[in-house]
């Protein structure tokens, strides 16, 4: 692998009609290759299919189907899928949840042909930085705004079933498989609270010791650790340990940092995003190098496949996609 800031271009990519500023894999291994993403006025459904590798080179090759597109509005800022997502036999349904530039939820129920349906959430004063759907049952989604505000939300009647107060604005919000009865919330002021949702209260809260706090992930291989990007760092916690992080360093220039995302198949695996352009980094904490990084003119998002070293971001009007050795 290379190390260092050698730009390694992407392994595979797709295009889009518009500028993709979100992506999302389905993160379900009976959905897996789904992915997601969208830009200033729709929300686009795929599938990729990893072959196996061929003859010719040791990495698979993509199969890339477009399925459906779905009008939207207003630009997307945040895609989460749902377990009921069902690709495994027909009727199949594809059912996510997207955050708008409008302030508004959107979830979407269709069968990517004849039948769909959305549901709007409204109730945010502010803008919404993030929203995902309860990865058991799917029958909640919860999402943090700009307006102080963690809001969880039923999304069989759209209503809202509870609101958090939070000390600024909501930037990540996370549920772990593991731990369904747990939420990660992640605030701008350099706080990341996990509460419990039977209870509503905080049980626990980490500092990143720096601002602002921009984006944070709660790992599904390793419940124990969460990551983040604030102010130019990335942070890695190990929760058994201490409340603050246990080990950071530079992510991208100064004030620039965007996403930060585990991998959903090795714990030492994650990527990060930032400005200027759309920049992505990928890296491995065993051996400190940059497997992956590649700046692009425009594009925003990113996402893991659930059950390969496939990383995802956009970039102009389409999605890129790398595959890592690890």
């Amino acid at each position: 692998m290379p190390s260092g800031n050698q730009a390694v271009p992407s392994t595979f990519s797709f295009e889009s009609v518009q500028d993709v500023t979100v992506v999302e894999f389905c993160p379900f291994d009976s959905s897996a290759g789904l992915i997601a993403y969208g830009g200033e006025n729709r929300v686009s459904l795929g599938m990729c299919l990893f072959q196996e590798e061929s003859e010719h080179s040791h990495l698979p090759v993509l199969q890339f189907q477009h399925i459906t597109d779905f009008h939207h509005g207003t630009t997307v800022h945040s895609i989460a899928w749902s377990p009921k997502t069902n690709i495994q036999h027909l009727p199949y349904s594809f059912q996510f949840c997207t955050a708008g530039d409008d302030r508004k939820l959107r979830y979407f129920v269709s069968d990517g042909r004849d039948s769909s349906s959305v549901t709007v959430l409204e109730g945010h004063l502010s803008y919404i930085n993030d929203c995902i759907i309860e990865p058991v049952s799917g029958l909640d989604v919860a999402s943090v705004s700009d307006d102080h505000t963690c809001r969880l939300w039923d999304l069989e009647t759209g209503k809202e079933k509870t609101c958090i107060p939070l000390g600024s604005s909501g930037v990540s919000v996370k549920w772990n498989p593991s731990e369904p009865n747990k939420l990660m919330v992640a605030e701008k002021n350099g706080i990341v609270r996990f509460y419990d949702l039977l209870s509503q209260q905080p049980i626990m809260s980490l500092s990143a010791g720096q601002v602002p706090l921009i984006s944070a992930d709660w790992s599904k291989t390793n419940a124990l650790k969460v990551g983040a990007v604030a102010k130019d760092d990335w942070l890695i916690w190990d929760m058994s340990k201490s409340s603050l992080p246990e080990v950071a360093d530079q992510a991208h220039s100064v004030n620039g940092v965007c996403k930060f995302r585990w991998s959903n198949v090795h714990d030492n695996l994650f990527a990060t995003t930032g400005r200027p352009g759309n920049h992505i980094n990928v890296y491995h904490l065993e051996h400190r190098k940059i497997p992956v990084s590649c700046v692009m003119q425009t594009g925003g998002g990113l996402s893991w496949h659930p059950s390969l070293p496939v990383c995802a971001t956009g970039g102009g009007n389409k999605v890129h996609l790398w595959f890592l050795e690890v």
